[in-house]
C-alpha cells in the first residue's frame, strides 16, 4: 500500500476505484466494503484508492465538542487498511477550506482531477462538500459529465458498519473485550509511549510501564484489569509518504494492564499501566502497542496496599492461567 499525506502528492490514476470515509476501527463492517472495493479493482483492472481525513472532520467542524472517541489512532488505522489490501491511501488534512468546497467542486477537483476516479464506491447516506450538502444523487448526476460510474454500497452493508461501530464502542465502555474484538475482527489496541511513573508498582512487587496514549481522542476501555499482549517498539512509527512499512516489534510479551484512577493510592487521575510477565527490561521512551484479550475484573478500592497486593497476585495467577489455556 502506498501512503500520501496530501492530495497534491497523489498522481491521478488511469482507473481509480475510490471510496471515502473515516473508517474508524476498520472493523468487520468496514472490511466487507473494503473487500468489495478490492474485488471491483480486480474485475476492472483498476487500483483501489481510499480517501480519509486527519484530523477527524468533527474536530474541525465542531471544535467545542469533546465527545469524539476514536477506536483507532492514525497508525493503527493505516496498518489495518494495509492488511485489507488497499493500493493507495490518501490521508488528506481536513480543514475549513476543504469542507467549504461545493459538491461539484469536490467531485471535479478531488475525485476526478486529483485522483482519476473512474468508479466510486459509496453509501446512500454519504454526505460531502459545503455544509455536507453533497449526496450520492450529486455523484450520480455528475457521473456522465466527468466520466465515472457510481457503485452504491447496499443499505444492509451500511447498517452493518453502523451496528459494528456501535457494538465496538458500547462493548469497550463496558469492558466486554470479547464482544468488541468479535466486531473488530482483531484485538482492540492502545498505542502509547512508556513514561516515568511514581514507582508504586515496583514497591509492591509489580513494576509497571506507565503509558502516555498517542491519540488524545482515543476511546479507553472500562476501568479494570485486563489480560493483554504487548508489542514493544523502539519508537513511534512516523507515517510518511511512500510505501507503507510496518516495523517489526523488538519483542512481544504477555502481561496485565490496569486502567483506572488507583483509588487505593490517590484516586485522582486516570492511569494506564502494564505489568509484563517475566520481563525486567527498561521500557522508558519506547512505544508499546497493547492488545486487549480478556477482561479480568473492575477497578476497586482496597483498605491497604497489602490487600491490593494480594488481589494483584490473584489477578496475575488468573492471567497466567488465561494464557496457558
Amino acid at each position: 500500500m502506498k501512503i500520501y499525506r496530501n492530495l497534491d502528492e497523489f498522481q491521478p490514476l488511469d482507473f481509480a476505484i475510490v471510496t471515502i470515509g473515516t473508517f474508524d476501527g476498520v472493523h468487520v463492517g468496514h472490511q466487507k466494503i473494503l473487500n468489495k472495493l478490492v474485488e471491483l479493482a480486480k474485475d476492472n483492472t483498476g487500483e483501489t484508492v481510499l480517501l480519509t481525513f486527519y484530523p477527524h472532520p468533527r474536530l474541525i467542524i465542531n471544535p467545542d465538542d469533546d465527545s469524539l472517541r476514536l477506536i483507532n489512532d492514525i497508525e493503527e488505522k493505516v496498518e489495518r487498511l494495509a492488511l485489507a489490501g488497499i493500493d493507495h491511501l490518501i490521508i488528506t488534512p481536513f480543514t475549513r477550506d476543504f469542507s467549504n468546497q461545493t459538491a461539484e467542486e469536490y467531485i471535479s477537483n478531488v475525485l476526478v482531477n486529483k485522483i482519476g476516479c473512474k468508479k466510486i464506491v459509496i453509501g446512500y447516506d454519504h454526505h460531502f462538500g459545503k455544509n455536507r450538502e453533497g449526496t450520492i444523487k450529486d455523484l450520480i448526476h455528475n457521473s456522465q459529465i466527468f466520466d465515472y460510474t457510481v457503485e452504491e454500497i447496499p443499505e444492509q452493508d451500511i447498517e452493518d458498519v453502523a451496528v459494528s461501530s456501535t457494538r465496538v464502542r458500547e462493548s469497550l465502555i463496558k469492558g466486554d473485550i470479547i464482544t468488541a474484538n468479535k466486531y473488530l475482527g482483531y484485538p482492540f489496541e492502545l498505542t502509547g509511549t512508556v513514561i516515568r511513573g511514581d514507582q508504586i508498582g515496583r514497591e509492591i512487587g509489580f513494576p509497571t510501564a506507565n503509558l502516555h496514549i498517542h491519540e488524545a481522542h482515543k476511546l479507553i476501555p472500562a476501568y479494570g484489569i485486563y489480560a493483554v499482549e504487548v508489542e514493544i517498539y523502539p519508537r513511534s512509527s512516523e507515517i510518511k509518504t511512500g510505501h507503507y512499512y510496518q516495523p517489526e516489534p523488538e519483542r512481544v510479551a504477555q502481561g496485565m494492564c490496569y486502567i483506572g484512577t488507583r483509588p487505593t493510592v490517590d484516586g485522582m487521575n486516570r492511569k494506564i499501566e502494564v505489568n509484563l510477565l517475566d520481563f525486567n527490561d527498561d521500557l522508558y521512551t519506547k512505544t508499546v502497542r497493547v492488545k486487549f484479550l480478556q477482561f479480568i475484573r473492575h477497578d476497586q478500592w482496597f483498605e491497604s496496599l497489602e490487600l491490593m497486593q494480594e488481589q494483584i497476585k490473584k489477578d496475575e495467577k488468573d492471567i497466567r492461567a488465561f494464557f496457558e489455556n
